[in-house]
């Protein structure tokens, strides 16, 4: 499918992109949105925490939302998403990845940009509840990879899975971990940096025996951290074993869904190969959009509802 045009043209200060993703990331706010939690048992034990909000009226209609790197289903852009879905006729269920939602998960491993298994799990478990004739995914940056890759990995998909939208997505992971190291993302990764070895503190404190304090200690950027902890514990051999088998760029020929990919031009996170251009020249199912702004998932709307959170809602209303 040819690109997309985008019609995105926000104010002026949000054309910066990193005044737009520090904005969206840390002073906007989500009012008025109802959750309920639920807890579900993955298939080797493990746990996964589902925030589900509901439309005011009776729908068949849910869309699945994932967050990105050291989010969860909290973050304002998962809860304007299941905000402004609801109101359109949608039930909404946030995902909070593995160890993401408040709460340790019970396991060694965690979450990762290729863990399509625990997407799959959480669809099964949707369609056992038999409460939903339509399916549609919405993940942001990891998330967008996330599900980008499980539609190019997933050689039969439920029926009822109808769409997909990905935003700020790091369709390769290893040309977005080589910008994230640049020093104009010096602030970013950092504050990645913080959570991810906090977190892995509590790791060795739990399974001391697989990791030892000096080699946490090792860890300098976020690179050495998919060194020692993130290719490893979850089988890949190192860091770039782990970008190359769980990048979603190399499966987008394989997507049979309608599934759009929003990318701005000016999202500091997002390396040249980012821009799925000829994957998406090539399938009619794949649908890019490369607005001039937009920053990393720092997209800018009227009334607190942003640019994504509209588009989405459209190109899914589109397809009914």
């Amino acid at each position: 499918m040819p690109l997309v045009p985008s019609d995105y043209q926000p104010p002026f200060l949000f054309r910066n992109g990193h005044f737009s993703t520090i904005y969206s990331g840390v002073f906007r706010k989500i009012h008025g949105l109802v959750q309920k939690r639920e807890r579900v048992v993955l298939p080797d034990g493990d746990f996964l925490d589902l925030d589900w909000s509901e439309s005011s009226r009776p729908t068949s209609k849910l869309v699945i939302l994932v967050h990105g790197l050291e989010g969860d289903a909290q973050r304002h852009y998962i809860t304007g998403s299941a905000k402004q879905f609801n109101l359109d006729g949608y039930d909404a269920c946030a995902i909070n990845l593995r160890g993401c939602s408040g709460v340790p998960n019970n396991m060694y491993r965690s979450y990762h940009s290729g863990a399509t298994e625990d997407l799959q799990s959480v669809i099964a478990h949707v369609i056992a509840q038999g409460n939903y004739n339509a399916l549609y995914l919405m993940g942001f940056s990891l998330g967008g990879n996330l599900i980008m890759k499980y539609l190019g990995d997933t050689k039969t998909l439920p029926s009822r899975l109808k769409a997909a939208v990905g935003v700020s997505v790091p369709c390769d992971l290893k040309s977005a971990c080589d910008e994230l190291l640049k020093s104009k993302n010096v602030l970013y990764s950092k504050r990645f940096k913080k959570h991810l070895l906090a977190k892995l503190h509590e790791k060795r404190k739990k399974f001391p025996d697989r990791i030892t304090v000096e080699s946490i200690q090792s860890i300098a950027t976020l690179k050495d951290f998919d060194d020692v902890y993130t290719g490893p514990a979850h089988g890949f051999r190192d860091a770039l074993d782990y970008y190359a088998q769980c990048s979603c760029a190399p499966v987008l020929n394989n997507i049979q869904l309608p599934s759009l990919i929003i990318n701005a031009k000016n999202d500091s996170f997002l390396g040249p190969s980012c821009y799925p251009i000829a994957q998406a020249a090539a399938n009619d199912k794949l649908y890019l959009e490369m607005p001039d702004f937009g920053g990393h998932v720092g997209f800018w709307g009227k009334r607190n509802v942003s640019y994504v959170e509209m588009r989405a809602v459209r190109f899914f209303n589109e397809l009914t």
